[in-house]
């Protein structure tokens, strides 16, 4: 069963105006699905997950073009970038939009070599897991903090209460477990872990032994919605603190976490400078940390970590599928007063809190006033409350739901 994807008018928009089309995203996010859903019958389809195939383009890229013709998808390109230099080639003398369409799992070694070969040739989609738009089926927008704005989509969204909320949380966002329900959610999980262990860790990013990586991913899902200090990372995984920055930086080039930067305002002073980690998935973050079931996972001591991180990436995604840059920071000063998110749009700061309650409370407001000396627009607190009701003139309860 095809999920319709909030991506595809981006994907539509993009190829107009660029001879190459890139979909790149974490393993098993449909970003194949996605293309071949969007071909015509004259594009030719072939993945270089083939060893035949892969040879051929890392050995003699030339013949394998004329093989392999445009209109073309070439499925996992970080497997042979060889291919890049002769795309541009190919692209430069056609003039043509819309010749290669490109996936690629791995950002980390595939970016560097896209932006030497292809620069100004190429359009670049970031592809994650389904959001909750697209699992319930309703209009996908980036995310506006504005009261008028989230009235109207109040018609437009599926009311959850608690148990849906986190039932969705727990079961993440991989289209294979909401195309298949009969699949088992703690095997496939397994099956995805390996797979990006053994292929993409191992192969790509020559990390020599596969578990300590996996001891790693399991303490990055540990801190999740947390700050990052490289040092605890690098004792709790008995590695050096390079080496876990190194690694972060894998898991994020991969689309396994986001680091959200500190909020830098020239005004604000005595500002914290470490960046915030949120784990993209939250149901491999529960199977790395073995939650048995969304009860547990509610009941349990990083429920209101993980319904953050379910929050952030909701957001995240939402612009991400309009094929913008999250404009997403952080605030945290040096007096310990806190902010969860803070979405900067035109030179307008607008603080969002996230607060797994169903009745906040003023208190969840508090800190918007450390922000006092800028321009801010509406502030939300995204909550587990049952409608969309105002605090103040400015400020509004938000439920996550309406995301």
């Amino acid at each position: 069963m095809y999920i319709k994807r909030a991506a595809e008018n981006t994907i539509k928009k993009l190829d107009k105006m660029f001879p190459v089309l890139l979909v790149t995203g974490p393993r098993q996010v449909g970003k194949t699905t996605l293309l071949q859903k969007l071909c015509t019958p004259e594009r030719k389809y072939v993945s270089l997950d083939d060893p035949d195939l892969r040879y051929l383009a890392k050995s003699d890229p030339a013949l394998f073009l004329q093989r392999y013709t445009p209109p073309v998808l070439i499925d996992e390109i970080q497997y042979a970038t060889e291919l890049l230099p002769y795309i541009k080639m190919s692209v430069d003398a056609s003039k043509r939009k819309s010749d290669f369409w490109l996936t690629g799992s791995q950002v980390f070694q595939l970016m560097k070599d896209v932006s030497e070969s292809l620069a100004g040739r190429v359009g670049i989609v970031n592809l994650l897991g389904l959001s909750n738009a697209e699992i319930y089926s309703y209009p996908s927008q980036p995310y506006n903090p504005d009261a008028e704005n989230l009235l109207s989509r109040l018609k437009q969204t599926k009311r959850q209460g608690l148990n849906d909320i986190y039932a969705r949380i727990f079961r993440g966002s991989m289209p294979e477990l909401y195309a298949n329900p009969d699949m088992d959610w703690e095997v496939y999980y397994r099956s995805y872990v390996a797979t990006y262990l053994q292929r993409d860790i191992r192969d790509l990013a020559q990390v020599a032994d596969e578990m300590q990586f996996y001891k790693f991913m399991t303490i990055a899902a540990a801190h999740t919605s947390r700050p990052v200090i490289y040092e605890e990372f690098a004792k709790a995984a008995g590695i050096s603190a390079p080496t876990a920055k190194k690694w972060l930086s894998l898991l994020v080039s991969s689309h396994i976490i986001a680091l959200v930067q500190p909020y830098s305002n020239n005004i604000l002073k005595r500002m914290v400078k470490m960046p915030l980690l949120h784990f993209l998935d939250t149901g491999l973050a529960a199977y790395l940390l073995r939650w048995g079931n969304p009860a547990a996972l509610e009941s349990g001591a990083m429920s209101g970590a993980f319904f953050e991180s379910y929050v952030f990436s909701e957001i995240y995604k939402s612009y991400l599928n309009g094929g913008k840059e999250a404009p997403l920071y952080y605030y945290r000063d040096k007096d310990q007063k806190e902010i969860d998110l803070l979405l900067v749009q035109n030179g307008c700061v607008h603080p969002l809190e996230i607060k797994k309650a169903a009745s906040p409370g003023k208190t969840a407001i508090r800190n918007f006033k450390a922000l006092s000396t800028l321009n801010c627009g509406c502030g939300n607190v995204l909550c587990l409350a049952a409608d969309l009701l105002p605090i103040d003139q400015k400020n509004w309860y938000v439920p996550a739901w309406l995301i």
